[in-house]
């Protein structure tokens, strides 16, 4: 499967998948031999986990404070429009 790792973490349906830096562990877990990323993470890992570790690290950082709210079941009620 093709895409960035921290994107596809995000879209996962799986109740009890890491949230926090889910892409960079992702990728960290392909990285290292882990067997089983759809029963871990709710999601394949990204062919060339090497190639996006450094991508998914960034946009995991960038979106840190929304994965540790998410973690610790806060709701933020953001909402955009006019």
């Amino acid at each position: 499967m093709q895409g960035c790792a921290t994107l596809r973490t995000l879209d996962a349906a799986k109740a009890d998948a890491p949230v926090v830096y889910a892409g960079t562990r992702l990728d960290w877990y392909a990285l290292n031999g882990g067997c089983c990323p759809l029963e871990r993470f709710g999601t394949e890992a990204p062919h060339y986990p090497g190639l996006d570790l450094p991508g998914s690290a960034l946009l995991d950082t960038l979106l840190l404070p929304f994965s540790l709210a998410a973690a610790l079941g806060v709701s933020l009620s953001v909402s955009g429009g006019l």
